[in-house]
């Protein structure tokens, strides 16, 4: 099936930008196969809902040159969970293509003003660690007077992160902080840093900051290279010492690292840098699974009936970075029984700045996704994302934990200290 033929307009003719959505919209043959999996076409059934949908708008927009607030929604209600990619046989960068013409469109048509705020506002706090650490100290302390889409957010407890081992070891790794989940969930790269001591691998810490995605995608996308850059100059130092990898515990960060060098080719000063931290990020499945070998630490069978786990595994880790299969398979060989999920593709409607400003859509994609979960009977819920975690945890009657704190737990009681 071809696609309907277009021109760009005047504006966008014979200009690099131009050419670049051009050959990134010609590559869609609008064959709907990305429908079936899009989140936000199989909840609202509109076809302007869907990748294909979204496409065609894009076209019409880059061929009239006109820009409305129908088609800034429309891409607004776009998660960038990037499922439509993994199902494209043209391999459409779908999700390239939303941020380019995002950002363009925010050039060209103001928002009102409140919205505007928001959204500001959102840039300024979330990828500021302390300043977060603070806004969600004084959200908790003031909750009752919160709405109660961000109330369910800060009302959720917070685990104590128990100890962080530091012995001499003749490997290391550093393990990405970021911006929310030191607030939200120490307890996750603390999990982290005891297991990989299991494997004779110390884990340090950086200064790093967000890992820049929240701005591009919230079409902000300099504000977004100037985080990437500030990243890099805080994690150079122990690069050239010689760390191993850089350890990602929450998959959407991990997603955005994998991008850096792509993302700043054409940055003279950081190009090389860039695809250096692309190079060294690696999610914590795939250390965990590389080196947790055939006859190391074995987990005897436990008494009873294991643990029922659903496992949902972020888009972010599943599309954003094609690890599929890895987790599932550290959580049975730990013990774990896992529950055979529907639709295991689909969104839960967190995505990043997403449940904030588009929380109707968010919460019908969560109560979906909870469906498909909570329908296997299970006592947990297990995942790999802390935006992921925190905006299932908010609504679910059972447990949403980070899997490698499952592990850690699991070892703990194997293998006591």
């Amino acid at each position: 099936m071809a696609h309907v033929e277009f021109e760009l307009a005047p504006q966008f003719a014979n200009t690099p930008f131009g050419e670049e959505v051009e050959e990134l919209l010609d590559k869609c043959i609008d064959c709907g196969q990305c429908m079936v999996k899009c989140p936000t076409f199989r909840l609202l059934n509109e076809d302007e809902e869907s990748p294909r949908g979204r496409i065609q708008l894009m076209r019409k927009m880059y061929a009239t040159g006109a820009v409305d607030h129908e088609v800034q929604q429309r891409l607004d209600h776009c998660l960038t969970c990037r499922s439509c990619e993994a199902m494209c046989p043209e391999h459409v960068p779908f999700g390239h293509l939303l941020d380019i013409t995002k950002s363009y469109i925010e050039s060209q048509l103001p928002r009102p003003f409140h919205t505007r705020m928001l959204r500001f506002g959102m840039r300024m706090l979330i990828p500021h660690r302390r300043r977060f650490a603070l806004a969600l100290g004084l959200g908790r302390m003031f909750r009752k007077h919160l709405p109660p889409v961000l109330r369910a957010k800060v009302e959720q407890p917070v685990a104590a992160p128990g100890p962080w081992p530091d012995k001499p070891r003749k490997r290391s790794m550093l393990v990405w902080k970021g911006c929310v989940q030191p607030s939200l969930a120490p307890s996750i790269n603390a999990a982290t840093a005891r297991v990989l001591d299991r494997f004779g691998i110390r884990l340090i810490t950086g200064d790093e900051g967000c890992c820049g995605a929240l701005s591009l995608h919230m079409a902000a996308p300099e504000e977004s290279l100037a985080h990437m850059r500030r990243n890099i100059d805080a994690l150079w130092p122990q690069v050239e010492a010689g760390i191993e990898a850089i350890v990602m515990t929450s998959s959407g960060c991990g997603a955005h690292l994998r991008d850096y060098g792509k993302l700043l080719a054409d940055d003279p000063r950081y190009a090389a840098k860039a695809q250096r931290i692309t190079d060294l990020t690696r999610d914590v499945a795939e250390v965990v699974a590389a080196e947790w070998r055939e006859g190391l630490l074995t987990i005897p069978q436990r008494a009873g009936t294991p643990p029922r786990i659903a496992w949902q595994s972020p888009c972010s880790l599943q599309h954003g970075q094609n690890i599929n299969g890895v987790v599932e398979k550290i959580l049975k060989r730990a013990g774990f029984k896992l529950a055979l999920v529907d639709y295991p593709f689909l969104c839960c409607g967190s995505a990043g700045s997403f449940s904030v400003l588009e929380p109707e859509l968010a919460a019908g994609l969560r109560e979906a996704k909870l469906k498909t979960l909570l329908g296997t009977r299970a006592t947990m819920i297990a995942t790999a994302n802390i935006g992921c975690q925190h905006h299932l945890a908010a609504t679910s009657p059972v447990p949403v934990r980070h899997w490698i704190e499952l592990l850690d737990e699991t070892f703990a009681e194997a293998y006591p200290h």
